[in-house]
């Protein structure tokens, strides 16, 4: 009798144990369609992982991540599934946005298209910017929030940028206002994890910019933790150790100045409702506000550049909730200092960076970065936004941003923050 219940025992650990295997081989967790790629600025290309052995019982048993790499190591075959893919309904797909005359004045469209340098990385300029990360990372004398921290000590929410193609081992973590949309459409070109008509999308342009920012396209880190509980944390490792790992920065004050363009001079319902209402009543000193941004833009009633900057600058505003991600600082968007990016490409040399991405990914035949988008926010700018706000507050401002600015090699706006 008790070899029987210890028979059935065993029969029931199997088969949970089979189920499990069954579950991560199928369900988009490590290789498929996966090609190891170099990570810039390697030589030569990483060696594929081990095969797993007939011993990965008593591995998972003892060493779980062991297991785990073992298991998503190169057996995997490249034709399985690589996620679920998901079927959007018909939109007439269109290469260029309709535009108002207030939103190409805003936003700054430019469909021109442009041969970008086709060479080799001008004087190692990605390993300039990868050095000087890592160096500033390990400075102990170079201090800001979160730095210290490990990535086990991240929280899943803070995971939401880091979008993850399994189909090319290619991880992006993407910081508003610098050309995400139209890396977000790439990545889903790469993963083919939207679907139109049954088939996915080829072209980046193709994809509606509706369904580009909805979060249900992207498969992101702190989704791990619903699809793959206690072993999310586990499989994120593996995939920071062996996918390429890239992100595109830019001037942290004229990232602020595109925001709160894009964001409070164009009539958007939900910022208005959420944040220039309670801009205009706390330093404005309005009251009686419209309901509807329209009616506000109609009545002239608009946040400022100043008010804005007072937001930013008000201790309550963290206190009720983090920065909105349009201006949210980029290391607390993607966590530099705990991921070692393989690639920083920067707005300012968008098509270069852009070209030279590819490239490094493999899929430059596959697909081309979209035409550039150029908001005319520019840094020649700064200066005119900032003439009307405090030098304090400026000086103030900076602290707030001044870990982006050093991390990124973007240099002092000295003349922002002196009479």
């Amino acid at each position: 009798m008790t070899k029987t219940r210890l028979f059935r025992l065993w029969l029931v650990l199997g088969s949970v144990f089979m189920v499990f295997l069954i579950i991560v081989y199928w369900d988009n967790v490590g290789t498929a369609h996966f090609y190891l790629h170099t990570s810039f600025p390697r030589p030569h290309p990483l060696a594929p992982l081990p095969t797993p052995t007939h011993g990965a019982e008593k591995e998972f048993t003892s060493d779980v991540d062991a297991f785990l790499q073992k298991l998503l190591g190169g057996s995997l075959k490249q034709n399985a599934p690589s996620g679920k893919r998901t079927e959007q309904p018909s939109v007439p797909a269109s290469n260029r946005p309709v535009l108002s005359n207030a939103e190409e004045s805003v936003r700054g469209y430019d469909w021109s298209t442009r041969d970008a340098e086709q060479g080799p990385d001008p004087g190692g300029q990605q390993a300039e910017r990868r050095s000087v990360l890592r160096g500033l990372c390990a400075n102990a004398s170079f201090v800001f929030p979160t730095k210290e921290r490990s990535f086990d000590d991240i929280p899943n929410y803070e995971l939401n940028h880091l979008i993850v193609d399994d189909r090319h081992g290619v991880i992006y973590c993407y910081v508003p206002k610098v050309a995400c949309t139209n890396w977000k459409r790439v990545m889903i070109v790469l993963s083919e994890s939207l679907l139109d008509r049954g088939a996915p999308y080829r072209d980046p342009l193709d994809i509606p910019r509706e369904y580009v920012h909805n979060s249900s396209t992207h498969l992101t880190f702190n989704k791990f933790w619903r699809r793959y509980g206690k072993f999310s944390r586990h499989l994120m490792k593996i995939k920071l150790k062996k996918y390429t790992k890239f992100l595109f920065v830019r001037d942290p004050f004229v990232r602020l100045i595109s925001a709160f363009r894009s964001k409070f001079q164009l009539e958007n319902e939900e910022f208005y409702r959420k944040f220039a209402v309670p801009m205009l009543k706390m330093y404005a000193n309005r009251s009686g506000l419209p309901t509807s941004v329209s009616e506000a833009f109609s009545a002239g009633l608009k946040v400022s550049f100043a008010n804005f900057i007072q937001y930013l600058l008000d201790p309550r505003t963290e206190k009720l909730a983090p920065f909105n991600e349009h201006w949210r600082q980029v290391h607390r968007l993607c966590h530099p200092c705990q991921i070692d990016y393989d690639f920083v490409g920067k707005l300012e040399t968008l098509d270069q960076d852009a070209a030279q991405l590819l490239r490094l990914l493999k899929v430059d035949k596959l697909l081309h970065f979209p035409p550039s988008y150029r908001n005319r926010t520019a840094s020649s700018w700064e200066e005119d936004w900032f003439a009307t706000i405090p030098l304090a507050w400026r000086q103030q401002l900076y602290k707030l941003y001044e870990a982006d600015f050093v991390l990124f090699g973007y240099p002092k706006p000295e003349n922002l923050l002196r009479d």
